[in-house]
């Protein structure tokens, strides 16, 4: 397996950081296999889904319609409404595997890899991509 971190500067800025890019550079050339993509926080999750176009919006109101920031949560540390961050794994995974063929990303037209990262508590993220040959 071959594997390496990854540092995403998020700047304490919520919203959705693309990773497409570098995925496929990762694992340019290794032929075919799985990419697992995976954030090792509590609060940040990886989901592939269209960029742009207003999607990013659409997909942080949604995030946000239902997990309100505010101090309905028990977890309560952190900025505003935080615990609404540990309860995200509920709506996104913190990781997703994308099939690779001949050295590259089965991805859909429109598709994208992508942190979703809606804490503001955080200026840094890791991301780990691991490429398993098959």
């Amino acid at each position: 397996m071959k594997t390496t971190e990854i540092t995403v500067r998020t700047g304490r800025r919520r919203g959705l950081f693309d990773l497409t890019d570098q995925c496929a550079r990762f694992v340019a050339g290794e032929g075919d296999g799985l990419l697992t993509v995976f954030v090792p926080h509590a609060t940040a999750a990886i989901v592939v889904m269209e960029l742009g176009a207003g999607s990013d919006e659409d997909l942080m109101a949604t995030v946000d319609r239902l997990l309100p920031r505010d101090d309905r949560w028990h977890h309560r540390h952190g900025s505003p409404g935080h615990g609404a961050d540990h309860v995200l794994p509920l709506l996104a995974p913190p990781s997703v595997s994308v099939p690779v063929v001949r050295g590259q990303l089965t991805l859909g037209t429109w598709q994208s890899i992508a942190l979703l990262d809606p804490n503001v508590d955080h200026e840094v993220r890791t991301v780990r991509l691991s490429f398993l040959p098959g």
